[in-house]
């Protein structure tokens, strides 16, 4: 009797083992499905709430082109007179799936397809002219040969991003928000990382959480990274966030850090 005891203890204490793994197991899962299924169904902001974004945004865009204006004017001499070619660099990017603030969520075939509204975008050119810019290449090498010597400085310190403040007056960007992606990058990214295009909730911005917390991506690996800092952000949009973004993005222009 002490044996067939002993077993049974035994028996008991493996079965009870195994019952706390798997629940611990299923409930690992369960807290990343919640996890998942969150970012996955966001709710948008109220008519009210985008309204004063939107007018935070135009505000502050509007002050910053005032306040950069003579270096942007400094930027546009040097740029014109070390390297042949126009100024400012323009490029379609896939911006707002405007479904996302649409009530009835109705679009176009065409728009929906893509996952959002085209638009142009506008950079300071810090490639050579005549360079391949058509999007087949995903990701530059920090040694790129196309890229000029004043370019290599102001991607340094992210002030080719200076013109998109027009992109922002326009309607087309934030200030805070996912970085948009060429067509054809976007595409590609959309096939290769399951919930890419939730990125397109928002209006894409000139920085974003995204950008102050990673560097430059140089793999698809890095875009997922990136893409889970862009779903957060969409997750607990406010203007309080992005205030502490912008605000964070400033050490990453002046010392480098983060940010693509």
């Amino acid at each position: 009797m002490r044996a067939l005891a002993r077993r049974l203890r035994r028996w008991l204490a493996v079965e009870t083992t195994a019952k706390v793994r798997r629940s611990s197991h299923v409930s690992t899962r369960a807290r990343a499905h919640t996890h998942a299924h969150a970012l996955a169904h966001v709710s948008q902001p109220t008519d009210r709430e985008q309204r004063g974004r939107r007018l935070l945004n135009v505000v502050i865009a509007a002050l910053g082109l005032v306040l950069a204006l003579p270096v942007m004017l400094v930027i546009a001499a040097l740029i014109k007179l070390t390297s042949r070619g126009p100024v400012l660099f323009a490029q379609q990017r896939v911006g707002l799936d405007r479904r996302a603030l649409s009530r009835s969520g109705g679009n176009s075939r065409r728009r929906m397809d893509l996952g959002g509204a085209q638009f142009t975008m506008y950079k300071f050119r810090t490639m050579y002219v005549d360079t391949d810019t058509s999007g087949t290449q995903v990701w530059a090498a920090s040694d790129d040969g196309r890229i000029t010597p004043v370019g290599r400085v102001l991607r340094k310190f992210r002030l080719d991003e200076l013109p998109q403040v027009l992109n922002v007056l326009r309607g087309e960007m934030n200030i805070v928000g996912p970085r948009p992606e060429q067509p054809a990058i976007f595409v590609y990214l959309r096939e290769q990382i399951e919930g890419y295009q939730r990125r397109q909730r928002v209006r894409p911005g000139i920085t974003g959480w995204a950008q102050v917390n990673q560097g430059y991506d140089t793999s698809v690996d890095d875009v997922r990274r990136k893409v889970r800092y862009d779903l957060e952000y969409i997750h607990g949009q406010s203007t309080l966030e992005d205030l502490r973004i912008m605000l964070r993005t400033v050490p990453v222009m002046l010392f480098r850090r983060g940010a693509h």
